[in-house]
């Protein structure tokens, strides 16, 4: 096999691309990881810059921490929502809180006590990675089987759907072309054609069909103001409170601005509401090396007939997770995880390479500090966002089920059942029934959060007994 074809099929983690084609895989990953972080920074009043500013260096850091064996995109987690939410309503004063409300950014000072609660909770996800390099990834896959990473995957995606419809649907009594079905025309040719340039592109341009997608449904949000005229506009506009907090701005900040960093500020409030949600995140991180270690090992016997076992580098990765937290935190970001928004564009595309994660983390850091990218990034449809969404999503969902399969989970046994069940059901249905975070005993549970605990201890409880070599899955 030569080497262009070798290109063709795709590229393993330690491969390169040449310099054109490894801008353009970069810049789709950037893409990718975009709608989730942004959103994050956008619900919890965390500066948006300063959050893609993060990304990106906890990124850099992780490849480095990793020893560049890796290709994850760390960004900002759904999972720590409701954590950082209840802290700013128990420690906001009320100035602090109308502050937010206005202008949808949090005071500086609230976001210095999340910070602090960020940081410590790093701790979780490295103690986690160290158990694995002592006692052997055999003892954390006893506590989180393939029964158990598979439907969290899945519930992980899942639940994300109502956000993607959302964003790819008309919003009601909303004024222009947001409130009409327009979007839907919009979201839907954005989701088609990206599946179509997934489906039947061959070569390079098969391996950006999300960079692809998104173009198409650019274009055809500028033809419908072409032909509608303005009250059919989707493009969006960067708010002005965003450009006002920046650390350092050239003349007026309209080319070139600094992310607002914040340094922490100890509050063992943050921490008590922070740093107990790490341990959601350490199944979900699981489950993205199950995902990635699916596909490395698929691509690596085409190349060469031998498998990668990225698996067995898990406890790198979870200390890596929590080291990112530490760096994000640090600076003023969100806390957060690998993101299986990049693993579904890397399952989709082929391409692996580290390289291109690497420069997308650059990427990213560049796109925050010039004002006139992070308009561009902002000005994207949210009907072309959602569209992306549907399928990036869904393509989560579809892994959590290929781990399963891969690993052979034995959908008879009768303990399987009754944890994979159990998780579906408390994810999805907490996410459906109480808005995704599960009332108990006084305490916001987020669904994901509840559902993998739950099934870790379900599991464990079902598990006591078993004869030694009885494997069910």
């Amino acid at each position: 096999m030569d080497q262009k074809l070798d290109a063709s099929v795709g590229y393993l983690p330690e491969e390169r691309p040449p310099v054109g084609k490894l801008i353009l895989y970069a810049l789709q990953q950037v893409i990718v990881m975009f709608p989730a972080t942004v959103t994050v920074a956008l619900i919890t009043g965390f500066q948006v810059s300063t959050t893609i500013f993060a990304s990106g260096l906890a990124t850099l850091f992780f490849i480095l921490i990793t020893g560049k064996k890796i290709p994850l995109y760390y960004g900002s987690s759904f999972a720590y929502l409701t954590a950082i939410s209840s802290m700013v309503a128990a420690e906001g004063t009320a100035e602090q809180i109308a502050q937010f409300e206005a202008t949808g950014i949090l005071p500086a000072a609230l976001i210095s006590q999340a910070q602090f609660g960020i940081v410590l909770s790093g701790l979780v996800s490295i103690a986690a990675g160290l158990i694995v390099r002592f006692c052997g990834r055999r003892a954390v896959e006893k506590i989180l089987p393939a029964s158990i990473t598979g439907p969290v995957a899945m519930i992980i995606g899942l639940t994300l759907a109502g956000n993607a419809l959302s964003d790819a649907a008309p919003v009601a009594g909303a004024a222009g072309a947001t409130g009409t079905s327009w979007v839907w025309v919009i979201s839907l040719i954005t989701l088609i054609s990206t599946i179509l340039f997934s489906r039947y592109l061959k070569g390079f341009l098969g391996q950006i069909p999300l960079l692809l997608g998104a173009a198409v449904g650019c274009a055809a949000a500028g033809l419908l103001i072409l032909f509608g005229g303005q009250d059919l506009n989707l493009f969006r506009e960067m708010p002005a409170e965003a450009l006002a907090a920046s650390s350092w701005r050239l003349g007026d900040g309209s080319i070139f601005a600094l992310p607002a960093f914040t340094f922490p500020k100890a509050s063992w409030a943050a921490v008590a509401a922070i740093m107990p949600i790490a341990i959601a995140t350490i199944p979900e991180s699981t489950a993205h090396m199950y995902q990635l270690d699916i596909y490395v090992n698929d691509l690596a016997r085409k190349k060469s007939g031998k498998e990668r076992n990225m698996i067995d580098l898990l406890g790198r990765n979870l200390i890596g997770d929590g080291l990112c937290d530490m760096v994000s935190g640090v600076i003023g970001g969100p806390a957060g995880t690998n993101y299986g928004e990049n693993i579904s564009t890397m399952a989709i595309t082929k391409i692996f390479s580290v390289s291109v994660l690497a420069v997308a983390a650059v990427f990213a850091m560049i796109i925050s500090m010039f004002t006139p990218l992070i308009r561009v990034i902002y000005g994207i449809p949210l009907a072309v966002i959602g569209g992306l969404e549907i399928y990036l999503f869904g393509a989560i969902a579809a892994q959590g089920m290929a781990i399963m399969i891969d690993k052979k989970v034995d959908m008879f046994s009768s303990k399987n059942i009754a944890v994979i069940a159990s998780i579906m059901v408390i994810g999805i249905g907490g996410n459906y029934a109480f808005g995704g975070n599960i009332p108990f005993f006084g305490l916001d549970v987020p669904c994901i959060a509840g559902a993998a605990i739950f099934g870790i201890i379900l599991n464990a409880l079902l598990s006591i007994g078993e004869k030694k070599g009885a494997d069910n899955e």
